[in-house]
This record gives structure tokens, C-alpha cells and sequence, in this order.
């Protein structure tokens, strides 16, 4: 049985990241997703980064199962062509500085003209309004105003740290997809067609809103200046290499303090309680950093889960794909791409009982389904040929 998106239609009309990722998630549940690229200039990702055989892997590991359409959109038939299949499309989306699909005439009135109840959605840096919807943005610039940088530095007086994945690209993804299925639930119930705006700044400020912006939470009552938790993260060196543990109940510290050697520790005022140990959560982490530089972490792996503490080994990439739990789960597939050979991807993360998502094919050659997506919305033959030799079409 197909995804369970299997029958919608999705225009695609995004590049790099955030939008690409979100209309992947998309097409792995089963949509039809018509990657629109330009003839001359397709999407900055096919070029960026590690690749092979003229692909990327950013590009392959952003747009699987879709299709590739090449059409310069500056021509006005360029331009009806996109308006004659966006007549077919259940969802059109694109991720262009504000403004600039309205210079294309491929804004929301526009597109609505030809399909009423299309659901259209925009994805941005900082939105359509205020004084930075206009400013070009990268990953970086909204780590820095989202406070993200401040947070993984640890305190507000530390020295600011980016996360070294690019989370407000793949966070925007996850929300827009997400978003994406709400807009078709609601179209199915009521007939309506509506516009999704997602902005990179509004999908990081809430995601870090649930835990991390506890002292701006009660209006009136505001923190000026937010300390560190602790200048100790939870990740400790032993005698042979890096390892995590957590332990956040009392049951755990308890089994920790006795795995450790000082069962003293349990009964110490200081760490007698969740809130008391978050108190002195600096002493406490302090304690059991020099407790485990006494042994090798095979050794305190098997000793602290033996004992019921939550713990894990510090894994390189390489080190990821082999371990027995990511093997278990098969989460990592080998597939066979026609260019770049045999590449590993992940599985759609999300398991369907009843509607498993199908890997149709790879990331498509650009323009690699022009002919058949004219075709479906009955352009004609000699047409495409005109189209291809002028280089509105590729």
C-alpha cells in the first residue's frame, strides 16, 4: 500500500534546506512532489558540498522521491505553464525572499486564480513583515537572533556557541511539513484552501520556547540576565574515552552514587532532591566527573547500566552506522541512484501500520521528468520542442 499523502500533489518550488527537507518528508509519506528548478539556475544545493557524479549529498539527502520540472519562470511560457499545473496541484509552496513571487507573478492571487482552493505556502527567514523580513538569511544569523547561540553557550555573560548542525533549516522543514498535512486536513473537512506562512525565526523561538525560555515565561517577573544550570555539560571523560550519563531521578542518582563507589552521595543534603541537585547541579556533575576518570568507559558503560543509569558511549558518524541499536531498528537503507551510484540514506523516520511509505527513486536528474509532467497536463509534443529549443524548458 502507498504513503498515506499517496494522491496529493505538491508544487515545489523551494531550494537549499527548509524547504526541500519539508517536501521530502511530503513525498516519502507518499506525495507527488514536482521539484520546479530553473533551467539556468537550479537549486544552490545541487553544487554545495561533498558529491559525486554531479550530485550532492546535500541535494540527494533533501530530495528524494520527487520530481524535477526545469522551466524558467521569467518567460510568460515558462510562466503558463507553472499556472496550468498549479490548475492540478493540491499544495504549492516555495521559499523566495518576500516579495519576489509576486514580481514572478506567482504569488498566492495569482495561483489562486487558477486553483481556488490550492493550499499556498510561504516559507521565510523572519516573515513578511517588520523591520527584517527583507534582509537575505542563513542558518547562523538565526541561531544569533534566536537566542539559540546564547542558549548553547550555556549562560547570557558566555561566550555564544552555534549548534554545528544547521537546526532553524531542518526545525523550518519539520514544522512546514507538519503544517502542510494540518492545511490538507482541514481542506478535506471544510473545502477550503488557505495560506501557510512559516518563517525560520518563528519555528526556532517556539521549538526553544518549551524548555528554554523558562525565565521570560511569567510576564512582570522577568530575568534579567539568565545564569548558567551548570558550567558542566553531561558529557564526562573517563580513563579511555568520552561517555553521557544522566541521571535525573532520585533512583537513578541513588544507583549512580553506589555504581560510582560513594554511596554517600545519596544521602548528601545537597543532591537529596531533583531541585537540591540542580541547585548545586556544579558540585554535584563536579563529583562524578572525577569519580569516572577512575575507569575505562567500557567499564562504567557496563557498571552504570547493570545498575540502571542511563547512559550511552560518545559516537563518531562513522561509529553511528554501525551501532547495534541504529542497525536494530533499520533506520539506514543502501540504495542504487542511476548517477551517483550506491549512496545510505535513512528510512522515513515515521512508521506507518497500514500505509508504508514507498522510496520511488532518488533525487532526480535536473529536468529529468519535464517531458512526462507536460505531458500529464496536455502540452504537445511539438510544443515541448519548441520549449526545449528556445530554453524555457530543459
Amino acid at each position: 500500500m502507498p504513503g498515506p499523502l499517496h494522491g496529493y500533489r505538491i508544487l515545489d518550488l523551494t531550494t537549499v534546506i527548509s524547504g526541500p527537507f519539508a517536501t521530502m518528508l511530503l513525498a516519502d509519506q507518499g506525495a507527488d512532489v514536482i521539484k520546479v528548478e530553473g533551467v539556468t539556475r537550479p537549486d544552490h544545493a545541487r553544487g554545495a558540498g561533498h558529491g559525486e557524479n554531479k550530485f550532492t549529498a546535500t541535494f540527494l539527502n533533501n530530495n528524494r522521491n520527487k520530481r524535477s520540472l526545469a522551466l524558467d519562470l521569467k518567460s510568460d511560457e515558462g510562466k503558463e505553464i507553472l499556472l496550468k499545473l498549479a490548475a492540478t496541484t493540491d499544495v504549492f509552496i516555495q521559499n523566495f525572499r518576500p516579495g519576489v513571487v509576486e514580481r514572478l507573478g506567482i504569488g498566492e492571487e495569482e495561483i489562486r486564480k487558477v486553483k481556488e482552493d490550492i493550499i499556498y505556502v510561504s516559507i521565510s527567514g523572519f516573515g513578511e513583515k517588520g523591520p527584517w523580513s527583507h534582509k537575505p538569511v542563513y542558518d547562523p544569523i538565526v541561531q544569533a537572533i534566536s537566542g539559540l547561540t546564547t542558549i548553547q553557550g550555556g549562560s547570557d555573560e558566555a561566550r555564544p556557541r552555534l549548534v554545528r548542525t544547521i537546526v532553524p533549516d531542518k526545525l523550518t522543514g519539520i514544522t512546514t511539513a507538519q503544517a502542510v498535512t494540518s492545511a490538507l486536513l482541514h481542506k478535506e473537512r471544510t473545502g477550503e484552501g488557505q495560506h501557510v506562512r512559516v518563517s525560520m525565526l518563528d519555528a526556532v523561538i517556539a521549538f526553544l520556547w518549551a524548555s528554554d525560555f523558562g525565565g521570560q515565561t511569567f510576564v512582570g517577573r522577568e530575568v534579567s540576565t539568565q545564569r548558567a544550570a551548570t558550567f558542566i555539560d553531561l558529557i564526562y571523560e573517563t580513563k579511555t574515552d568520552y561517555i553521557s550519563v544522566s541521571a535525573m531521578t532520585n533512583t537513578q542518582w541513588k544507583a549512580l552514587s553506589g555504581a560510582v563507589g560513594h554511596p554517600e552521595w545519596a544521602d548528601d543534603e545537597r543532591f537529596s532532591t531533583p531541585a537540591q541537585r540542580d541547585l548545586n547541579a556544579n558540585e554535584r556533575l563536579g563529583l562524578t566527573q572525577e569519580a569516572l576518570l577512575k575507569r575505562s568507559a567500557e567499564q562504567w558503560l557496563t557498571l552504570l547500566d547493570d545498575a540502571g543509569v542511563p547512559c550511552a558511549p560518545i559516537l563518531k558518524r562513522r561509529e553511528v552506522i554501525e551501532h547495534p541499536q541504529v542497525v536494530a531498528s533499520d533506520l539506514l537503507i543502501e540504495l542504487e541512484h542511476p548517477e551517483a551510484g550506491t549512496i545510505r540514506q535513512t528510512r522515513p523516520a515515521a512508521r506507518f501500520s497500514k500505509s508504508t511509505p514507498e522510496l520511488r527513486n532518488g533525487a532526480p536528474v535536473l529536468g529529468a521528468d519535464t517531458d512526462a509532467i507536460l505531458a500529464e497536463i496536455d502540452v504537445p509534443d511539438d510544443i515541448i520542442s519548441k520549449l526545449k529549443n528556445s530554453g524555457i524548458i530543459a
